[in-house]
């Protein structure tokens, strides 16, 4: 692997031959909830993801990728709108606007492409798909419209109608985990890969598509088939990291299985990771079908192809599940980009977030920053309310309900397990944070210091509604 920094990797040969030549295919391929460090590429000890890592391989990976706002409405609202939370205006988990100033898929549309997209949109309404040509959904069993029928829940109707497509029993944010109970031909994650792999195989348009993939796996629930589950049965799954600081969410909020934070014990967390493991690689071979599908079609190489999720997975880790935290398991994404040509096995130090995919594949190009802002307005107790800054190196986090500070090295320590007692390093990053929410007024900065904020905020001014 070759390393680059900004400078270099926009003057690669791959960026100047796009900005130069004919619009290439835009391949979006995105899943759900997948941790950064989960990747074979990115030297996980034993998670299998061998198509990721092609991609990675032929093109660039990101090291340090984040969701600025990492749950998944805020995260796609940045996705669609290439803006920062307080400039979108979602703060937290909120539904989306039914409209943007600008939106991805309206602009490539504008710019002669085709637009189409397969798997989880988690728009609001559902079927209001902001400027797609056409979409096949999959909203897991989320109804949040009158009336509303998934693609995939239509079709499962079809297939199987004598069957249940949640007889596995396992709920949308519980830890548990098993193997899925029906033919995997059934499974969500199949069927977001053959629509895929059947879009592909038919398109025959003459302008070049822009085609979204989004897989709602690795999400929970952790319900991989069964040799994917069996895959990870005898692996040496590293066991969840806990922290002196990270103690107090020891406790279990609850008894029942979607837990936001408690310890389940080692064999739990074991179980867990071995099904949202499985669940990775099930995705993962669902990107090779799609790979191979563009290959046999002769367009691998006229596509531009980038792969990232809206958010990470705690699965344990500081006796944390599920997301919304400004840690690294939480925050950090995958980041994959493979250009049509040139670039191959590059890493990248540019710190990314996911609003750069509009920039990316509407210009071909990265901003120019320091450093990602991140922030979550109150989720699951408004003990968890923060704002964040990092450059993938360093992590400052501000806890909003009481002040709290947080400083992380995170090249000495990627899993956040010592904070630092460095006063100057501090200064530097709360002087950072103050100059980045100051423009927002006195109930963030007021007289030159940050001020608690233990009121829930989910909207900004800049959101439409508002």
């Amino acid at each position: 692997m070759v390393e680059v920094n900004r400078r270099t990797f926009l003057k690669a040969p791959a960026f100047v031959r796009a900005l130069a030549g004919s619009k290439p295919h835009l391949l979006l391929l995105m899943s759900d909830q997948h941790r950064g460090d989960c990747l074979g590429c990115a030297g996980h000890p034993v998670l299998r993801t061998p198509n990721l890592d092609r991609i990675a391989g032929e093109g660039v990976r990101f090291r340090h990728a984040y969701s600025s706002t990492p749950t998944c409405t805020p995260a796609r609202t940045g996705l669609l709108t290439g803006l920062g939370p307080w400039d979108h205006g979602m703060l937290g988990y909120g539904k989306l606007a039914m409209r943007y100033r600008s939106e991805l898929p309206r602009a490539l549309h504008e710019d002669g492409y085709s637009t189409f997209a397969i798997g989880k949109l988690h728009y609001a309404p559902q079927r209001n798909v902001h400027g797609f040509d056409g979409a096949l959904l999959d909203e897991s069993g989320r109804v949040e419209s009158p009336d509303f029928r998934s693609d995939y829940r239509a079709w499962f109707a079809t297939e199987a109608p004598n069957l249940d497509p949640d007889a596995t029993g396992i709920g949308w944010n519980d830890y548990t985990a098993k193997p899925y109970v029906l033919p995997e031909r059934l499974h969500p994650t199949r069927w977001t890969g053959d629509c895929a792999v059947r879009f592909i195989e038919t398109y025959r348009r003459a302008e070049p598509f822009f085609l979204k993939v989004s897989f709602a796996r690795p999400h929970s629930p952790y319900d991989p088939p069964q040799r994917f589950w069996d895959r990870y049965e005898a692996a040496p799954i590293p066991p969840a990291t806990h922290a002196a600081w990270s103690e107090k969410y020891r406790g279990r909020n609850s008894d029942r299985d979607d837990i936001w934070h408690g310890d389940a014990g080692p064999e739990a967390v074991r179980r867990a990771r071995q099904g949202y493991y499985g669940s990775v690689t099930f995705v993962d071979e669902q990107i090779g079908r799609i790979l191979e599908a563009l290959e046999k079609q002769k367009v691998l190489d006229e596509t531009l192809i980038l792969y990232l999720s809206d958010h990470g997975d705690m699965t344990g880790d500081h006796f944390l599940w599920r997301k919304s935290y400004a840690y690294e398991p939480s925050a950090r994404i995958p980041f994959l980009l493979r250009m049509p040509s040139g670039g191959r096995g590059q890493i990248s130090d540019v710190p990314v977030e996911v609003r750069d995919v509009f920039r990316i594949l509407t210009r071909r190009q990265l901003p120019a920053r320091e450093f990602i802002d991140l922030e979550h307005d109150v989720c699951y107790d408004r003990s968890n309310h923060w704002n964040a800054l990092t450059d993938g190196k360093t992590k400052y986090i501000y806890h909003a309900m009481d002040g709290e500070e947080q400083l992380f090295d995170l090249a000495a320590d990627p899993m956040e397990t010592r904070p630092l007692d460095d006063s100057a390093r501090l200064r530097l990053w709360r002087a950072r944070m103050i100059e980045h929410l100051q423009p927002r007024g006195e109930k963030f900065v007021k007289g030159g210091t940050l001020v608690p904020r233990p009121e829930s905020l989910l909207y900004s001014p800049n959101h439409p509604k508002a």
